[in-house]
């Protein structure tokens, strides 16, 4: 059963059918965190998260908040964005609202967020900055998208299929 409210005249939903893919890709391909991202990323992406979506009153998705988890200790809220032409009508905090009192993550002990601009947002639903940085870590690798194209290793007879075309 899906977990929904209302906010002015859009709907929240964490409703998995209601997700319109080409719209959130087309959305995080531009955005300063998934640049370039490909369709196929996003899709196995939002199958892997609990989505909370903002809705118009004819259905079409204008925002977005992803939170990756276990359920049980840990959620990441990422991707989290409203379209321009519907901005400065508390959708953000709508669907951060929705994030907070979702039912599935009430056991979750720790939720971190990455942000670059809003700060202001997220401090009022109760994130602060890192207590301890130096205990965080992270590994950053290039997207797989972003990465160049690995050389095919060559042969026994020191030749890749390539060459032998040639």
């Amino acid at each position: 059963m899906p977990v929904e409210a209302t906010h002015e005249d859009y709907l929240i939903s964490d409703d998995p059918a209601r997700l319109d893919v080409g719209a959130i890709h087309t959305y995080l391909t531009r955005s300063y965190w998934s640049e370039g991202i490909p369709r196929d990323a996003v899709e196995l992406a939002l199958r892997q998260s609990l989505c909370v979506g903002a809705y118009t009153a004819g259905g079409a998705q204008v925002g977005l908040v992803r939170v990756v988890t276990d359920y049980a200790s840990f959620a990441w809220v990422c991707d989290v964005y409203v379209l321009e032409p519907h901005r400065g009508r508390g959708l953000s905090k709508a669907m951060l609202r929705a994030v907070m009192a979702h039912p599935r993550l009430q056991a979750v002990r720790r939720l971190t967020l990455a942000t670059r601009d809003a700060h202001g947002l997220y401090a009022q639903f109760g994130f602060t900055p890192v207590a301890t940085p130096a205990n965080q870590m992270e590994k950053r690798q290039p997207q797989p998208w972003q990465r160049p194209a690995k050389a095919e290793p060559p042969t026994p007879d020191g030749a890749n299929s390539e060459a032998r075309k040639r």
